[in-house]
């Protein structure tokens, strides 16, 4: 909106030139959705006091018995955030975000179901396993479909470190691009376990695949690194820089003890649109090293389960997901979740060495 009200100014000042960068835009998402969080988290919060929308804490995990009734659903609050600092400073006509906005809110819908169920019905599982995947391939088909209508778009895949590797998946590419939105989709629902251990890897991978998301907009620079170029993918950049400033919103409140959490409205809607921006980008594989933290996750419970079933109720972790393993075996709460946001750091740094190391 901003964009449209002020570029065609720029013939008569010159110093509104500014807003035509993706960069400086990006800037100002953020901060505008950094301070919408701040501005109105509380009320937020309050909201959902009164409205009763409190967490259910599995019975399992004594220690976060006392989590019971803290408010959830605040994915809506990023929702809210995310969504209104694009249309205000994103250029709307651009395919490209509004693609990107779909998966977002298509995800978010459905985890805005599942917790209703949950929350306000009182079906302490929400939706099944099976309606709540439905729900994701749905959305996913209907994304990557769209994606690969365009005949400019590569189905070519990138590998990591090994630059004239690029095999093309043709075909196969469909089902593919799906799995990585579904597969980070419920990555980030399981990692969602601690207070602000699920938002604080998401702001190190917004800004990990904002950086990449740009290189690939830009021709020059997308030839000069070796990454596959995506014309007018870059202003999905501004999209990032809006996710990253919510996110730290979100964590102000969401950070131990927690005074609000996502719930699967959030969760969901952010992992399926973080495997979009990596599909986007074409760095599909980058997203097992860069978001390596739920990657780990969610291994540590297809294992336990896995285990669980060959062994005849043996089991591998004292609990799965890996952090309520942690948590068991005494590791207070805080020190996990400051110890996977150090690791996550630490994976999307290895991940922006791909840009050199090629």
């Amino acid at each position: 909106m901003i964009y449209y009200l002020l570029v065609p100014l720029v013939a008569h000042f010159s110093a509104l030139n500014v807003f035509r960068y993706i960069t400086f835009r990006s800037i100002a998402a953020l901060l505008t959705a950094l301070i919408l969080s701040i501005v109105f988290g509380p009320r937020f919060i309050q909201a959902l006091r009164r409205l009763k929308f409190g967490q259910y804490i599995n019975e399992d995990v004594a220690a976060h018995q006392q989590k019971a009734g803290t408010p959830t659903m605040g994915g809506l609050l990023l929702g809210f955030c995310i969504i209104t600092s694009v249309l205000l400073w994103g250029d709307l006509a651009n395919e490209y975000v509004w693609m990107t906005l779909f998966v977002f809110l298509g995800f978010g819908a459905l985890g805005f179901v599942d917790d209703y169920a949950k929350v306000v019905k009182k079906r302490n599982k929400g939706l099944t396993a099976k309606q709540k995947l439905l729900g994701q391939v749905i959305v996913a088909g209907v994304a990557a479909a769209v994606l690969l209508s365009d005949p400019e778009y590569s189905t070519r895949l990138a590998v990591p470190f090994f630059k004239h590797l690029t095999p093309d998946l043709g075909m196969w590419y469909l089902p593919f691009a799906m799995i990585v939105m579904i597969g980070a989709s419920n990555a980030v629902n399981l990692t969602d376990g601690l207070d602000g251990l699920a938002i604080g890897p998401m702001i190190v991978n917004a800004a990990m695949f904002g950086l990449f998301v740009y290189v690939a907009g830009h021709a020059q620079m997308a030839r000069y690194l070796q990454v596959m170029p995506v014309s007018g993918v870059g202003e999905v950049t501004v999209f990032c820089g809006a996710l990253v400033g919510a996110g730290l919103g979100f964590l102000w409140f969401n950070a131990y003890p927690a005074q609000i959490f996502m719930g699967d409205v959030g969760s969901l809607s952010l992992g399926g649109v973080l495997g979009f921006l990596a599909v986007l980008c074409k760095q599909e594989l980058l997203l097992i090293v860069v978001g390596g933290l739920y990657v780990a996750e969610t291994v540590s419970v297809i294992l336990q389960v896995g285990y669980f079933k060959m062994s005849g109720g043996k089991r591998i972790f004292r609990m799965a997901p890996l952090h309520h393993h942690f948590e068991l075996m005494g590791v207070p709460e805080s020190k996990i979740i400051i110890r996977f946001w150090i690791l996550s750091i630490l994976l999307a740094l290895v991940g922006l060495s791909t840009l050199k190391l090629r």
